[in-house]
């Protein structure tokens, strides 16, 4: 899982409905050889293990659902503030 579309900046002066518009995340979920990935010093505590699995892939109602879960987690993860670098 990972995020396809990040937040934009957001400022004082913006009223409420554009906060919100513009804090939203769009997750994707793809399927990935872990022998093509780099490792790096980065890392998000974000526990997807649970909510990505690998039949999430073949069954698209379980993709949506999985999808829905990833952004709800990842938009209450830059609202909170924590790993502000990450976003």
């Amino acid at each position: 899982a990972g995020i396809a579309t990040y937040p934009r900046k957001v400022i004082k002066k913006h009223s409420v409905k554009k906060q919100e518009k513009r804090s939203k995340v769009k997750a994707f979920i793809k399927v990935v050889n872990y022998n093509h990935l780099m490792p790096t010093r980065y890392n998000l505590e974000v526990d997807l293990k649970a909510t990505v699995t690998a039949d999430v892939t073949e069954n698209a109602t379980k993709k949506e659902a999985a999808l829905k879960e990833v952004k709800k987690l990842f938009e209450e993860r830059f609202k909170t503030g924590k790993n502000r670098w990450f976003f």
